[in-house]
């Protein structure tokens, strides 16, 4: 618990009024002066501290000082030293690329507290040396005494000293959005949650009715709301799945690279007795031709694709990396109310004395029917039925719109609970404006924790049988009744009814519905209300029936959990609402397994687990209700040390700190906050948890995409390798089949044009059918370099090198008296350079799709980025053989007809190779 003074927040709100006063050393008349200012320089600003950030500029500068970027930087400036101009350039500039499209990446500065600070009060109305004064809200101090009316957003932690009718929306710091009624009793319970004592009111919330006094006790960071902005300023952003992936293959990769390079300039000195800066160059090119120079591009073109068509699904993100991470997901934490259900609290059921009716029709717009079996009812046919809705809806502070300009539904704007009241009245038969203005309310008794009911008094008028309706708990409400209205009139209250009745509201429960009771009272005539007392209009009632409510699933949803449960992905709801309706809801919706034991844990109950107990129970069915936000957080830290990848709805203040911690947050567009939004790394424009789960199937065909292309370049290292290997093996006898300068134009040209089509290659369908990727899997594996060296890269290697035989054979030249230079021996490594090129076409077709096969109407013509490239390809290799200063920089010239034949002769028998192998292995799965 938060302490004031030497009190805990609990005890300050048990004290009585003249003790809280002493306590915060205030009065009645406020602080004066003098106080005011030394408090202030005590306590400073009652404002959110900000969160510091990493310099733009240094953000900017790491982007070019990884392993890969101070080789290629390495690599290019000795490029110049050699007077290799044109090859320095080249080399640099690709490095400038890959680090701008990084930068671009991480340049998402988090706004979060400021979104915070925007949603707190900007002045307040203050009792100060006993006069009455607006000041700004970050002048406020403890033992303030501040006034509130109706709309206020509450300044800071308030403990109230008195209160008229007050109701507070805590929705911002607990993610219900049922209005909660406050008061300023003193305290006598027991809680684990300082947001639900009652005589307390929070920064961050707002008053949606009456008015209120109290005493500031808090400010600042020090709130429940800069609780909140502290957790979610301390949760240190970590690098996503792919990131630290990728930050791991950099590495692996240019190690690699060095230490190839390392050996052939060594076998250049030693073996074939270069001199040393042709032995540098000879090892460049090595080192280049390994490092995947469009890596990042192609990552960048490939999220960028993902992230275009997710917006199409009404998923909308942030930030790149979070794309790929959606993809690794194994557990979603999702909130129940707005992203699971409709946010739309609709009447199921009605329960009278005389039968039960089932309500037709979902959400707020009045589109439906009441029925008692196959029997359509309404209010004029059914007395009981009348009065039951008329006093749900004349007892209704709530109002429903129609289709505006704000909302392109019908919308409720109050309580949604009175909300669907109402609605229920109109599927009944009522016209709710004209049945308010027929009977106008002339007394309100509200709503209260201590009654659990609300009354109001009516001009009965000829149409209603009471004068009064109450509504509320169940139980409170019967307590009150002496008779049931029933057959159109008023009978005495037996046990046996009241069984009756009770055994009615347990089985709503059971349910997961909220029920409601109403009953009516007549009273005396000529009776004038602004004279009656609650207890006069609350005894002797007639009990009328029940309204049994609920927040209907999305139609979406039960779809979107099965695919979840398909892939492997587990669902845990995390709610705020109680735990029967949370289990109910998470049963109907399929994301427990109805046949299994579901645990369902409490706030309260998580606070008296250890983290072991707690990771136990996450292995299992479970549902977490009544939940804080530090006990979210909780859940999703913990998720993650058991190397799970998690991601998080959320929508309100309160869930900005698990929104940050998990690996990826995702905020509600239409009901979330400002600052849930700029916590979460994706925003739903529709909250609907099914975008979620199609965000998932792009985000892993992302993954798949990258891997793609890291097999389709790998194949071409293979074929840049063995002309060196054979010359060094060779003693020098072998010539270089490719020049540094041709394997240049290999990687930095024919590689890359290609492969970011690879990037925007469409998901595959099975991809949901398989379980989440391992932590420890990685992006190169077994399967990718035996594809990689021992597949695709071997028939290029074999078939480039039998081109640049078979050139020289034509050209009358054999082993060992091959050509080193000249027309001849350009002419031959033009040749090996097409081979490989032209294997590459037929590679990159391969690689589109694991195991389903490219001849179909849909696969063939997809993707025409893919076949763009294709075209560069051939484009780039026609320029190299015939513009006279390209021959000049590559080394190139001008093939003849037939190796223009051998050339169009390779792919198709390196595609219809790899169909049988895809063939071979959807047989076998």
């Amino acid at each position: 618990m938060r302490k004031i003074g030497n009190l805990e927040i609990e005890q300050i709100a048990k004290l009585a009024q003249n003790d809280v006063y002493q306590q915060l050393g205030t009065s009645s008349n406020g602080l004066d002066r003098a106080e005011v200012q030394k408090r202030q320089e005590k306590y400073g600003k009652n404002i959110l501290a900000k969160e510091k950030k990493t310099p733009l500029l240094i953000t900017f500068l790491q982007n070019f000082t990884s392993l890969m970027a101070v080789l290629l930087w390495v690599a290019g400036g000795i490029s110049f030293i050699a007077g290799l101009t044109e090859l320095g350039i080249a080399i640099w500039s690709v490095n400038l690329i890959n680090g701008l499209f990084s930068f671009w990446q991480e340049y998402q500065a988090s706004k979060a507290t400021a979104a915070l600070n925007e949603m707190l009060a900007e002045s307040s109305s203050v009792l100060r040396e006993g006069k009455q004064q607006d000041v700004p809200a970050e002048q406020l101090v403890p033992g303030d005494i501040v006034n509130l009316a109706e709309g206020a957003d509450i300044p800071a932690d308030i403990r109230l000293l008195s209160s008229n009718g007050l109701r507070v929306d805590q929705s911002t710091l607990t993610g219900e959005v049922d209005p909660i009624n406050k008061n300023a009793d003193p305290f006598t319970g027991q809680t684990d949650t300082v947001s639900e004592l009652k005589n307390f009111i929070f920064s961050g919330t707002s008053i949606i009715k009456g008015n209120a006094t109290g005493v500031v006790v808090k400010i600042g960071m020090k709130t429940s709301f800069g609780q909140i902005a502290s957790l979610t300023q301390n949760v240190q952003s970590e690098l996503s799945p792919l990131q630290k992936e990728l930050n791991v293959l950099t590495k692996q990769i240019s190690l690699l690279a060095i230490s190839i390079g390392a050996l052939f300039f060594l076998a250049a000195v030693f073996l074939v007795h270069y001199p040393l800066i042709k032995s540098f160059i000879f090892a460049l090119g090595m080192i280049v031709a390994f490092i995947p120079e469009g890596l990042l591009p192609t990552v960048t073109l490939s999220l960028a694709g993902a992230v275009s068509r997710m917006a199409q699904k009404n998923a909308l993100v942030k930030k790149l990396s979070s794309v790929e991470s959606l993809g690794s997901a194994s557990v979603i934490c999702s909130d129940k109310t707005g992203t699971l259900t409709q946010n739309q609290m609709t009447v199921l059921h009605l329960w009278t004395p005389l039968r039960s009716y089932h309500v037709t029709g979902q959400g707020y717009a009045p589109h439906g029917s009441i029925y008692d079996g196959p029997h359509q009812r309404s209010v004029k046919n059914d007395p009981e039925l009348a009065e039951l809705l008329a006093g749900g809806l004349l007892a209704d502070n709530a109002k429903i719109e129609e289709p505006n300009d704000k909302h392109s539904g019908y919308a409720c704007i109050g309580d949604p609970t009175e909300g669907c009241l109402e609605v229920a009245a109109q599927k009944g038969g009522f016209n709710s404006a004209a049945e308010r203005k027929q009977h106008p309310r002339q007394k309100e008794f509200p709503f209260d924790s201590d009654r659990k009911m609300m009354t109001v008094v009516i001009e009965k008028g000829q149409e209603r049988a009471f004068d009064s309706y109450t509504k509320g708990a169940p139980d409170n409400v019967l307590a009150k009744c002496s008779t049931y209205f029933s057959a159109g009139k008023s009978l005495p209250l037996t046990d046996s009814k009241k069984a009756e009745i009770n055994a009615a509201n347990d089985g709503y429960a059971k349910q997961g519905l909220r029920v409601l009771a109403v009953a009516g009272k007549i009273l005396p005539k000529d009776t004038k209300a602004s004279n009656l007392e609650e207890d006069q209009v609350e005894s002797e009632l007639t009990f009328l029936g029940l309204t049994a409510m609920y927040d209907p699933p999305r139609p979406e949803v039960k779809k979107a959990a099965a695919e979840c449960r398909k892939a492997k992905i587990k669902v845990i709801m995390v709610t705020g609402d109680n735990g029967l309706t949370a289990e109910t809801i998470a049963k109907r919706i399929g994301i427990v397994d109805r046949k299994k034991n579901v645990k369902v844990i409490t706030g309260a109950e998580l606070n008296k687990m250890n983290d072991n107990a707690l990771k136990d129970a996450l292995r299992g069915e479970i549902v977490f209700a009544r939940m804080a936000p530090e006990q979210k957080y909780r859940v999703v830290d913990n998720l993650q040390q058991m190397k799970q990848i998690v991601a998080v709805t959320g929508d309100g203040v309160n869930d900005a700190p698990a929104l940050k911690k998990a690996d990826i947050g995702v905020a509600m567009g239409k009901t979330g906050t400002d600052v849930a939004k700029e916590a979460a790394d994706m925003v739903l424009t529709d909250d609907n948890f099914a975008s979620i789960v199609a965000a998932i199937k792009e985000g892993r065909g992302v993954y798949s995409n990258i891997r793609k292309f890291l097999l389709y370049i790998l194949n071409s290292n293979l074929p840049e390798a063995i002309p060196s290997a054979l010359f060094l093996l060779s003693g020098g006898k072998i010539p270089l089949a490719l020049t540094v300068m041709e394997i240049l134009f290999i990687d930095l040209g024919t590689d890359m044009a290609p492969a970011l089509g690879l990037g925007r290659q469409a998901t595959e369908k099975e991809v949901m059918n398989q379980p989440p990727r391992s932590t420890k899997e990685h992006l190169i594996n077994k399967t990718v370099l035996l594809k990689a060296f021992t597949w695709y890269g071997a028939l290029a290697a074999l078939l480039s090198t039998v081109g640049f035989f078979l050139n020289n054979a034509f050209n009358g030249h054999y082993y060992p008296a091959l050509p080193t230079a000249g027309w001849d021996y350009r002419q031959a490594t033009t040749l090996a350079l097409g081979a490989v090129i032209f294997c590459q076409m037929a590679t990159v077709l391969n690689c589109r799709f694991d195991t389903e096969t490219l001849f179909t109407k849909q696969n063939f013509f997809s993707n025409s980025l893919v076949y763009t490239g294709i075209i560069l390809e051939g484009l780039l290799l026609l320029a190299l053989c015939y513009v006279p200063f390209l021959q000049e920089i590559f080394g190139t010239a001008r093939l003849l007809l037939s190796d223009w034949v051998f050339l169009f002769c390779l792919p198709l028998p390196l595609i219809l190779l790899d169909e049988l192998r895809k063939y071979l292995v959807r047989k076998n799965s």
